[in-house]
């Protein structure tokens, strides 16, 4: 058979390649606890938006009461051996490494967040000017890369070294003595959205497929990705100029009063800054 490989940079898929290495992941969905740990080491050690994720745990409970099960299932980026976001960026922003990473050239991405589109995962994400430290990338698309600049330097994936269940398996898929393919080997596992021809490389073990669906997997995010953003701005005075974009309809009239001369407070106290810092 003819090797494939992709015309943008002749890289072609590098499992089971001799002298080659081809990172994977298996999410071990028996020990997951879903206690977000990964979530928080992920968003915190690469300085990720609000209301963005590099990698996120999806909740749901499946069923009817009183039979009824809660599942959780960690999502990130399938790092494919046939990405099509890849195939789909117009400015060859998104490129494989020759070890199976899928990364991204900030310098030439030009947010047109196709690659968002074309993802089945709803893996990506982009950048916005709300970031911690001004020297991060903004306004351009980002996800997960497996960490490569920790893994190329001997150490595990952030989520992986924070996982407090031991549910997250890193490796090497080439070396048969390696955990990952000695758990893809041994073990029957599932990838999600196979029927779409990208080859994933994030393995499941124990994927219930009801909640494993495309379009359930969505709107679940979605909505959990909705319901957190409204909490944090709600709940924490860290929520700066995003306090005054909820309101929260089951206040009383005084309470809402209260809310929004709050809001203003906050708005006039920090207009004359930003007036003379140029951002108005």
């Amino acid at each position: 058979m003819a090797e494939r490989t992709f015309g943008f940079n002749g890289i072609s898929p590098s499992l089971d390649k001799v002298g080659r290495k081809r990172y994977a992941m298996v999410v071990d969905l028996r020990r997951c606890t879903g206690c977000n740990a990964c979530t928080s080491a992920c968003k915190t050690g690469y300085d990720v938006p609000l209301g963005e994720w590099r990698l996120w745990v999806m909740e749901a409970e499946v069923g009817r009461f009183p039979d009824t099960k809660r599942y959780v299932l960690p999502r990130l980026c399938n790092q494919c051996d046939q990405p099509s976001c890849i195939r789909n960026c117009p400015t060859k922003a998104t490129y494989r490494h020759p070890d199976g990473f899928i990364l991204q050239r900030y310098n030439r991405c030009i947010g047109c967040r196709t690659c968002m589109v074309a993802c089945p995962y709803n893996a990506r994400h982009l950048l916005s000017d709300k970031r911690r430290d001004p020297r991060n990338p903004r306004d351009v698309a980002d996800k997960c890369d497996f960490c490569i600049i920790r893994v190329t330097r001997g150490l595990a994936p952030l989520c992986v070294a924070s996982c407090t269940g031991g549910a997250m398996i890193f490796g090497d898929r080439n070396d048969p003595k390696s955990e990952v393919a000695r758990s893809i080997r041994d073990n029957k596992t599932f990838t999600l959205r196979p029927q779409m021809g990208n080859e994933p490389q994030v393995f499941y073990i124990g994927l219930d497929s009801r909640i494993a669906d495309p379009e359930f997997a969505y709107h679940n995010r979605s909505e959990q990705v909705h319901n957190r953003e409204n909490t944090f701005k709600t709940g924490s005075e860290l929520g700066g100029d995003f306090g005054g974009d909820i309101i929260d309809t089951e206040m009383d009239f005084w309470g809402l009063m209260r809310h929004i001369g709050r809001n203003f407070k906050t708005f006039f106290s920090a207009a004359p800054n930003k007036f003379f810092r140029g951002l108005y």
